[in-house]
Protein backbone atom coordinates (compact mmCIF):
# COMPACT_ATOMS: atom_id res chain seq x y z
CA UNK A 1 0.00 0.00 0.00
CA UNK A 2 2.21 3.15 0.89
CA UNK A 3 0.57 5.48 -0.81
CA UNK A 4 1.67 8.80 0.94
CA UNK A 5 0.44 12.23 -0.49
CA UNK A 6 2.69 14.04 -3.57
CA UNK A 7 2.70 16.73 -0.84
CA UNK A 8 4.75 14.76 1.50
CA UNK A 9 6.77 12.87 -0.99
CA UNK A 10 7.91 16.30 -2.18
CA UNK A 11 9.27 17.65 1.05
CA UNK A 12 12.79 16.85 2.32
CA UNK A 13 13.40 15.95 6.32
CA UNK A 14 15.01 18.16 8.69
CA UNK A 15 18.59 18.02 8.03
CA UNK A 16 18.96 19.61 11.61
CA UNK A 17 17.10 16.72 13.61
CA UNK A 18 18.58 14.43 11.55
CA UNK A 19 22.05 15.23 12.65
CA UNK A 20 21.09 15.49 16.38
CA UNK A 21 19.50 12.10 16.12
CA UNK A 22 23.17 10.35 15.14
CA UNK A 23 24.56 12.73 17.30
CA UNK A 24 22.37 11.09 20.09
CA UNK A 25 23.07 8.11 18.83
CA UNK A 26 26.28 7.86 19.11
CA UNK A 27 26.13 9.17 22.67
CA UNK A 28 23.54 6.23 23.67
CA UNK A 29 26.87 3.91 22.50
CA UNK A 30 28.96 6.28 25.06
CA UNK A 31 31.01 8.16 22.89
CA UNK A 32 31.45 11.57 24.30
CA UNK A 33 29.38 13.83 21.42
CA UNK A 34 29.89 17.34 21.39
CA UNK A 35 26.24 18.56 19.92
CA UNK A 36 26.87 21.74 17.95
CA UNK A 37 24.03 21.28 15.48
CA UNK A 38 21.13 22.14 17.79
CA UNK A 39 19.58 26.10 17.75
CA UNK A 40 18.50 25.80 21.29
CA UNK A 41 20.03 28.08 23.73
CA UNK A 42 21.41 26.11 26.76
CA UNK A 43 19.83 27.88 28.80
CA UNK A 44 17.10 27.47 31.45
CA UNK A 45 14.35 29.39 31.33
CA UNK A 46 14.00 32.58 33.64
CA UNK A 47 12.63 31.76 37.08
CA UNK A 48 10.21 34.22 36.86
CA UNK A 49 8.59 32.81 33.87
CA UNK A 50 8.36 29.39 35.34
CA UNK A 51 6.38 30.84 38.45
CA UNK A 52 3.71 32.24 36.28
CA UNK A 53 3.65 28.82 34.76
CA UNK A 54 3.29 27.25 38.39
CA UNK A 55 0.76 30.10 39.22
CA UNK A 56 -1.39 29.46 35.83
CA UNK A 57 -1.80 25.77 36.33
CA UNK A 58 -2.98 26.41 39.90
CA UNK A 59 -5.27 29.05 38.54
CA UNK A 60 -6.96 26.29 36.23
CA UNK A 61 -5.93 27.53 33.07
CA UNK A 62 -6.37 24.18 31.27
CA UNK A 63 -9.32 24.96 29.03
CA UNK A 64 -9.66 25.50 24.90
CA UNK A 65 -7.71 29.25 24.78
CA UNK A 66 -9.32 31.46 22.40
CA UNK A 67 -7.65 30.55 19.11
CA UNK A 68 -4.96 33.59 18.18
CA UNK A 69 -4.23 33.39 21.61
CA UNK A 70 -5.51 35.11 25.24
CA UNK A 71 -6.22 38.75 25.10
CA UNK A 72 -3.66 39.03 27.85
CA UNK A 73 -0.33 37.38 25.84
CA UNK A 74 -1.68 39.42 23.00
CA UNK A 75 -1.85 42.87 24.56
CA UNK A 76 1.61 42.12 26.40
CA UNK A 77 2.81 41.89 22.78
CA UNK A 78 1.12 44.56 21.55
CA UNK A 79 3.04 46.31 24.60
CA UNK A 80 6.11 44.64 23.53
CA UNK A 81 6.39 45.69 19.71
CA UNK A 82 5.41 49.57 20.80
CA UNK A 83 8.29 49.77 23.52
CA UNK A 84 10.88 47.47 22.05
CA UNK A 85 10.38 48.09 17.95
CA UNK A 86 8.20 51.45 17.63
CA UNK A 87 5.84 49.68 15.92
CA UNK A 88 1.53 50.37 16.48
CA UNK A 89 -0.35 47.36 16.29
CA UNK A 90 -3.60 46.48 18.07
CA UNK A 91 -4.05 43.36 19.62
CA UNK A 92 -6.78 41.89 16.55
CA UNK A 93 -3.16 42.21 14.62
CA UNK A 94 -1.43 39.47 16.41
CA UNK A 95 -2.15 35.61 16.26
CA UNK A 96 -0.30 33.12 18.12
CA UNK A 97 0.65 29.85 17.62
CA UNK A 98 2.53 26.39 18.53
CA UNK A 99 5.74 28.38 17.76
CA UNK A 100 7.15 31.02 15.18
CA UNK A 101 7.65 27.79 13.22
CA UNK A 102 4.04 27.67 13.09
CA UNK A 103 3.75 30.67 12.70
CA UNK A 104 5.84 31.59 9.77
CA UNK A 105 3.73 28.03 8.10
CA UNK A 106 0.55 29.30 8.59
CA UNK A 107 1.05 32.91 6.38
CA UNK A 108 2.64 31.29 3.88
CA UNK A 109 -0.34 28.75 3.60
CA UNK A 110 -2.83 31.46 3.65
CA UNK A 111 -0.80 33.57 0.93
CA UNK A 112 0.62 31.53 -1.25
CA UNK A 113 -1.32 29.54 -4.07
CA UNK A 114 -0.45 26.32 -6.76
CA UNK A 115 2.31 28.28 -9.11
CA UNK A 116 2.66 31.34 -6.76
CA UNK A 117 6.87 32.12 -6.02
CA UNK A 118 7.77 33.09 -2.89
CA UNK A 119 11.36 34.60 -2.71
CA UNK A 120 13.63 33.18 0.02
CA UNK A 121 17.40 34.15 0.13
CA UNK A 122 19.95 31.57 0.46
CA UNK A 123 21.23 30.52 3.12
CA UNK A 124 18.26 30.19 4.41
CA UNK A 125 16.70 28.52 7.70
CA UNK A 126 16.25 24.77 5.85
CA UNK A 127 12.33 25.01 6.74
CA UNK A 128 11.46 27.60 4.09
CA UNK A 129 11.52 26.17 0.88
CA UNK A 130 9.53 23.15 2.71
CA UNK A 131 6.83 25.23 4.05
CA UNK A 132 6.50 26.81 0.40
CA UNK A 133 6.48 23.82 -1.13
CA UNK A 134 3.95 22.08 0.78
CA UNK A 135 1.46 25.22 -0.10
CA UNK A 136 2.20 24.10 -3.76
CA UNK A 137 4.31 27.11 -4.43
CA UNK A 138 7.70 27.70 -6.06
CA UNK A 139 10.78 28.92 -3.79
CA UNK A 140 12.97 31.11 -5.82
CA UNK A 141 16.34 31.11 -4.48
CA UNK A 142 18.38 34.17 -4.03
CA UNK A 143 22.01 33.36 -3.27
CA UNK A 144 24.19 35.59 -1.18
CA UNK A 145 28.18 34.48 -0.31
CA UNK A 146 30.04 34.98 2.52
CA UNK A 147 32.11 37.65 0.74
CA UNK A 148 28.46 40.02 0.82
CA UNK A 149 27.87 38.83 4.63
CA UNK A 150 25.54 36.34 3.42
CA UNK A 151 23.26 39.04 2.62
CA UNK A 152 20.65 39.58 -0.62
CA UNK A 153 21.38 43.33 -2.18
CA UNK A 154 18.81 45.24 -4.00
CA UNK A 155 19.76 44.23 -7.53
CA UNK A 156 19.16 40.88 -6.46
CA UNK A 157 16.09 41.34 -5.24
CA UNK A 158 14.67 43.26 -7.78
CA UNK A 159 16.22 40.59 -10.56
CA UNK A 160 14.00 37.49 -8.87
CA UNK A 161 10.59 39.60 -8.72
CA UNK A 162 8.44 38.44 -11.28
CA UNK A 163 4.79 38.39 -11.62
CA UNK A 164 4.15 35.18 -9.89
CA UNK A 165 5.72 36.62 -7.02
CA UNK A 166 3.57 36.88 -3.73
CA UNK A 167 5.88 36.77 -0.95
CA UNK A 168 9.67 37.29 0.33
CA UNK A 169 11.29 35.75 3.35
CA UNK A 170 13.17 37.98 5.27
CA UNK A 171 15.56 36.32 8.43
CA UNK A 172 17.37 38.78 10.79
CA UNK A 173 18.98 38.05 12.22
CA UNK A 174 19.49 35.21 10.12
CA UNK A 175 19.45 31.16 10.98
CA UNK A 176 22.24 29.76 9.84
CA UNK A 177 24.48 32.30 9.38
CA UNK A 178 24.17 35.45 12.06
CA UNK A 179 23.91 38.29 9.71
CA UNK A 180 21.91 40.93 10.26
CA UNK A 181 20.28 43.47 8.18
CA UNK A 182 21.37 47.67 8.93
CA UNK A 183 18.52 50.28 8.94
CA UNK A 184 20.42 51.37 5.55
CA UNK A 185 20.05 47.73 3.95
CA UNK A 186 16.71 47.19 4.64
CA UNK A 187 15.51 50.43 3.39
CA UNK A 188 17.23 49.47 -0.26
CA UNK A 189 15.14 46.02 -0.12
CA UNK A 190 11.69 48.25 0.95
CA UNK A 191 12.82 50.68 -1.87
CA UNK A 192 12.43 47.81 -4.07
CA UNK A 193 9.34 46.40 -2.66
CA UNK A 194 8.00 49.71 -3.04
CA UNK A 195 7.84 49.07 -7.01
CA UNK A 196 6.11 45.51 -6.27
CA UNK A 197 2.55 46.26 -4.39
CA UNK A 198 1.82 42.51 -4.54
CA UNK A 199 4.86 40.96 -2.28
CA UNK A 200 4.60 40.14 0.90
CA UNK A 201 6.82 40.24 3.08
CA UNK A 202 7.55 37.45 6.06
CA UNK A 203 9.90 39.55 8.48
CA UNK A 204 11.07 36.19 11.01
CA UNK A 205 12.88 38.07 13.67
CA UNK A 206 12.80 35.20 16.13
CA UNK A 207 16.77 36.16 17.17
CA UNK A 208 15.96 39.83 17.41
CA UNK A 209 17.07 39.79 21.08
CA UNK A 210 20.63 38.01 19.87
CA UNK A 211 21.87 41.20 18.43
CA UNK A 212 25.80 41.62 18.81
CA UNK A 213 25.57 45.29 17.10
CA UNK A 214 22.97 47.67 19.02
CA UNK A 215 19.18 47.41 17.92
CA UNK A 216 17.36 45.40 16.03
CA UNK A 217 16.02 46.88 12.67
CA UNK A 218 12.80 45.55 11.65
CA UNK A 219 11.63 45.96 8.17
CA UNK A 220 8.22 46.96 9.00
CA UNK A 221 9.62 50.49 10.33
CA UNK A 222 9.37 51.99 6.96
CA UNK A 223 5.65 53.34 6.01
CA UNK A 224 5.48 52.00 2.53
CA UNK A 225 6.19 48.03 4.33
CA UNK A 226 4.28 48.50 7.36
CA UNK A 227 1.03 47.40 5.78
CA UNK A 228 2.78 44.49 3.61
CA UNK A 229 4.74 42.68 6.85
CA UNK A 230 3.99 40.52 8.78
CA UNK A 231 6.49 40.29 11.61
CA UNK A 232 6.92 36.72 13.34
CA UNK A 233 8.82 36.42 16.50
CA UNK A 234 8.24 34.01 19.47
CA UNK A 235 9.76 33.46 22.91
CA UNK A 236 11.43 30.30 22.29
CA UNK A 237 15.76 32.28 21.61
CA UNK A 238 15.10 35.19 23.94
CA UNK A 239 13.97 33.31 26.88
CA UNK A 240 15.40 30.32 26.60
CA UNK A 241 11.88 28.98 25.80
CA UNK A 242 11.84 26.63 22.94
CA UNK A 243 9.97 23.88 24.18
CA UNK A 244 6.99 25.71 25.46
CA UNK A 245 6.13 26.76 21.79
CA UNK A 246 4.78 29.88 21.70
CA UNK A 247 5.18 32.19 18.51
CA UNK A 248 2.93 34.76 17.28
CA UNK A 249 2.62 37.31 13.92
CA UNK A 250 1.46 41.01 14.02
CA UNK A 251 0.61 41.73 10.35
CA UNK A 252 -2.34 43.50 8.43
CA UNK A 253 -5.69 42.33 9.94
CA UNK A 254 -7.22 40.61 6.86
CA UNK A 255 -3.55 38.13 7.19
CA UNK A 256 -3.82 37.59 10.01
CA UNK A 257 -7.90 36.95 10.31
CA UNK A 258 -6.83 34.44 7.36
CA UNK A 259 -4.17 32.84 10.33
CA UNK A 260 -6.89 32.47 12.65
CA UNK A 261 -9.51 30.57 10.04
CA UNK A 262 -6.33 28.13 9.83
CA UNK A 263 -5.45 27.67 12.68
CA UNK A 264 -9.00 27.22 13.86
CA UNK A 265 -9.23 24.21 12.05
CA UNK A 266 -5.88 22.37 12.32
CA UNK A 267 -4.41 23.24 16.54
CA UNK A 268 -6.71 25.76 17.40
CA UNK A 269 -5.18 27.81 20.04
CA UNK A 270 -1.47 26.91 21.66
CA UNK A 271 -0.81 25.72 25.08
CA UNK A 272 -2.64 27.23 27.91
CA UNK A 273 0.07 27.58 30.15
CA UNK A 274 2.97 28.25 28.06
CA UNK A 275 0.86 31.15 26.71
CA UNK A 276 0.87 32.15 30.56
CA UNK A 277 4.37 31.93 31.05
CA UNK A 278 4.38 33.77 27.57
CA UNK A 279 2.78 36.85 29.14
CA UNK A 280 5.29 36.97 31.97
CA UNK A 281 8.16 36.79 29.55
CA UNK A 282 7.43 39.88 27.48
CA UNK A 283 5.82 41.40 30.78
CA UNK A 284 8.47 41.16 33.17
CA UNK A 285 12.07 41.83 33.82
CA UNK A 286 13.87 41.73 30.64
CA UNK A 287 17.73 41.21 32.94
CA UNK A 288 17.60 37.49 31.68
CA UNK A 289 17.33 38.13 28.05
CA UNK A 290 20.84 40.40 28.19
CA UNK A 291 22.39 38.42 30.50
CA UNK A 292 22.13 35.74 27.67
CA UNK A 293 23.01 37.71 25.05
CA UNK A 294 25.99 38.93 26.59
CA UNK A 295 26.85 35.26 27.19
CA UNK A 296 26.38 34.46 23.35
CA UNK A 297 28.63 37.37 22.51
CA UNK A 298 31.44 36.21 24.52
CA UNK A 299 30.73 32.82 23.08
CA UNK A 300 30.62 34.60 19.36
CA UNK A 301 34.04 36.17 19.68
CA UNK A 302 35.33 32.73 21.39
CA UNK A 303 34.32 30.68 18.27
CA UNK A 304 35.04 33.07 15.81
CA UNK A 305 38.79 33.75 17.15
CA UNK A 306 39.41 29.69 17.57
CA UNK A 307 37.92 28.94 13.83
CA UNK A 308 40.12 31.42 12.19
CA UNK A 309 43.13 29.60 12.95
CA UNK A 310 41.46 26.30 11.43
CA UNK A 311 43.67 26.20 8.60
CA UNK A 312 40.85 25.84 5.30
CA UNK A 313 38.52 27.79 6.86
CA UNK A 314 36.90 31.00 5.76
CA UNK A 315 35.33 32.69 8.72
CA UNK A 316 33.25 35.88 8.97
CA UNK A 317 32.09 37.62 11.83
CA UNK A 318 27.85 36.76 12.25
CA UNK A 319 26.06 39.93 14.06
CA UNK A 320 23.50 38.48 15.72
CA UNK A 321 21.99 34.78 16.59
CA UNK A 322 23.97 32.09 18.02
CA UNK A 323 25.61 30.53 14.73
CA UNK A 324 29.05 29.90 12.73
CA UNK A 325 28.89 29.36 8.89
CA UNK A 326 32.27 29.14 7.89
CA UNK A 327 32.86 27.82 4.22
CA UNK A 328 34.76 24.73 4.08
CA UNK A 329 35.02 23.93 0.36
CA UNK A 330 38.92 24.13 0.43
CA UNK A 331 38.23 20.54 2.00
CA UNK A 332 36.07 18.50 -0.81
CA UNK A 333 38.21 16.17 -2.68
CA UNK A 334 40.32 15.51 0.20
CA UNK A 335 40.60 11.73 1.69
CA UNK A 336 41.63 10.12 4.83
CA UNK A 337 42.26 6.82 4.71
CA UNK A 338 39.31 4.89 2.50
CA UNK A 339 37.01 8.78 2.81
CA UNK A 340 36.57 11.05 0.27
CA UNK A 341 34.78 14.68 0.98
CA UNK A 342 32.52 15.27 -1.49
CA UNK A 343 30.74 18.09 -0.02
CA UNK A 344 29.92 20.34 2.90
CA UNK A 345 27.03 17.28 4.12
CA UNK A 346 29.49 14.44 3.80
CA UNK A 347 32.25 16.62 6.05
CA UNK A 348 29.65 17.35 8.63
CA UNK A 349 29.19 13.57 8.54
CA UNK A 350 33.14 12.99 8.97
CA UNK A 351 33.86 15.45 11.88
CA UNK A 352 30.91 13.54 13.66
CA UNK A 353 32.40 10.13 13.13
CA UNK A 354 35.96 11.17 13.38
CA UNK A 355 35.78 14.17 15.68
CA UNK A 356 32.79 13.56 17.77
CA UNK A 357 31.65 17.48 17.07
CA UNK A 358 28.03 17.39 15.83
CA UNK A 359 27.49 20.42 12.84
CA UNK A 360 25.42 20.51 10.21
CA UNK A 361 26.40 20.81 6.52
CA UNK A 362 25.30 23.60 4.53
CA UNK A 363 23.05 21.82 1.53
CA UNK A 364 20.11 21.70 2.75
CA UNK A 365 20.33 25.67 4.47
CA UNK A 366 21.39 26.33 0.25
CA UNK A 367 25.26 26.86 1.22
CA UNK A 368 26.32 24.06 -0.04
CA UNK A 369 29.85 25.36 0.20
CA UNK A 370 29.45 26.17 4.44
CA UNK A 371 28.81 24.40 7.48
CA UNK A 372 26.51 25.16 10.44
CA UNK A 373 28.14 25.36 14.24
CA UNK A 374 25.64 26.02 16.99
CA UNK A 375 27.32 28.17 19.55
CA UNK A 376 24.81 28.01 21.99
CA UNK A 377 26.89 25.80 24.30
CA UNK A 378 29.10 25.88 26.58
CA UNK A 379 32.87 27.99 26.52
CA UNK A 380 34.60 24.99 27.46
CA UNK A 381 32.46 23.02 24.96
CA UNK A 382 33.44 25.31 22.24
CA UNK A 383 37.42 25.28 23.12
CA UNK A 384 36.92 21.14 22.96
CA UNK A 385 34.94 20.92 19.60
CA UNK A 386 37.23 23.47 17.50
CA UNK A 387 40.54 21.64 18.53
CA UNK A 388 38.57 18.21 17.68
CA UNK A 389 37.48 19.75 14.40
CA UNK A 390 41.24 20.95 13.79
CA UNK A 391 42.53 17.85 14.68
CA UNK A 392 40.18 15.65 12.56
CA UNK A 393 40.71 18.38 9.48
CA UNK A 394 44.55 18.31 9.72
CA UNK A 395 44.19 14.33 8.58
CA UNK A 396 42.52 15.48 5.38
CA UNK A 397 45.16 15.08 2.33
Amino acid sequence: MNQLSDRLNSLSPSATLAMSQKSNELKAQGIDVINLSVGEPDFNTPEHIKEAAKKAIDDNFSRYSPVPGYPGLRNAIVEKLKNENNLEYTAAQISCANGAKQSVCNVILVLVNPGDEVIVPAPFWVSYPEMVKLAEGTPVIVSAGIEQDFKITPAQLEAAITPKTKALILCSPSNPTGSVYSKEELAGLAEVLERHPQVVVIADEIYEHINYIGKHESIAQFPAMKERTVIVNGVSKAYAMTGWRIGFIAGPEWIVKAVNKLQGQYTSGPCSVSQKAAEAAYTGTQAPVEEMRKAFARRRDLIVSLAKEVPGFEVNVPEGAFYLFPKCDSFFGKSAGERTIADSDDLALYLLEEAHVACVGGSSFGAPDCIRMSYATSDENIVKAISRIKEALAKLK
